[in-house]
């Protein structure tokens, strides 16, 4: 469904490309990195922004619904189980949590903002990063003399 391939260049930049695109991941500085590009939490904050507004407009077009613009402002953090309004009574220990704003610009009836409220939440990496998923590990030593 999506390859992409993630290669170190010099001190923590890593070049990742995915069919015939070229982006750079990096540290900021005070991570000991140089700052030339986005983090990982930040790609991964970029995925699931650029989702949830895809699907919007994807959704919105299907159903001639008169958007005209959608903007997706989403913040990581690490909280304390003991300190999150919307975490199980369970929880123990940190809670990674990402949370979401987005803005939906349109003429829009109560209706279609009630639906678009839904559909925001609905798109693919939401649903993937929700439902959690399996990762499976394989590490390679190419370079190996014994």
């Amino acid at each position: 469904m999506a390859t992409v391939t993630a290669s170190l260049k010099n001190g923590t930049a890593v070049d990742i490309r995915s069919r015939q695109f070229l982006w750079r991941s990096d540290e900021p500085k005070a991570a000991k990195g140089v700052d030339s590009g986005p983090t990982p939490y930040e790609f991964l904050l970029g995925s699931l922004a650029a989702c949830t507004a895809i699907t919007l407009r994807l959704y919105a077009t299907h159903k001639d619904i008169p958007l005209t613009g959608v903007v997706v402002e989403l913040d990581f953090d690490r909280v304390h189980a003991d300190d999150c309004l919307d975490c199980d009574d369970d929880a123990t220990g940190v809670i990674e949590q990402i949370r979401s704003t987005v803005t939906i610009h349109g003429n829009l009836s109560a209706a279609q903002r009630a639906r678009l409220t839904q559909v925001a939440s609905r798109c693919p990496v939401h649903k993937t990063l929700d439902r959690g998923l399996q990762i499976i590990d394989g590490v390679n030593f190419p370079d190996a003399t014994e």
